[in-house]
């Protein structure tokens, strides 16, 4: 895994430098930008809650990516701000796995699911419109119909999960 580089002039620490090549693969695992990992990891390691300009010149990043990491980590529950959402205020990591899974079901799973209905429907439309020869067109039918069985269970599992994760 390539080194997260000591950009901006403010070095990282070893831990922290670690820490954050920890995330930076967690969050490419689940397709998330490289600067969301940078982020939560630098957050992670750090004793003290950070302010936007840090995390900014520890890490090397544009105003844009810290700004665009730090909103969308703060709306899965990963990131919490101390003090509200203005300039001088501090960010620190959520810690907790029930947390931060829950809130990324919430957040990223839980909207897909529900957008899947409309696209399963236009792709029984599609599937339906498919000049395809009869054979072909069976083989998917039948995975289209597998398809809609998935996203059934997934829509039936998904509380039991989030009540699970509290």
């Amino acid at each position: 895994m390539p080194s997260v580089p000591e950009a901006g002039g403010a070095s990282l620490t070893a831990f922290e430098r670690g820490t954050v090549e920890v995330f930076v693969g967690l969050a490419r695992a689940v397709g998330l930008p490289r600067s969301y990992g940078e982020i939560y990891g630098l957050l992670y390691a750090s004793a003290e809650p950070l302010a936007f300009g840090e995390i900014q010149a520890r890490l090397g990043l544009s105003k844009g990516s810290v700004s665009q990491g730090l909103k969308a980590l703060r709306a899965v529950g990963a990131v919490r701000a101390d003090g509200g959402s203005g300039p001088r205020d501090r960010f620190g990591p959520e810690t907790e796995l029930r947390r931060l899974v829950g809130g990324f079901l919430h957040e990223s799973l839980r909207p897909q699911l529900e957008d899947s209905d409309r696209r399963l429907a236009a792709l029984r439309a599609r599937l339906a419109a498919d000049p395809a020869p009869p054979a072909r067109k069976k083989l998917l039918q039948a995975r289209h119909d597998k398809l809609v069985r998935w996203h059934k269970q997934g829509r039936a599992v998904l509380p039991w999960i989030e009540k699970f994760l509290g």
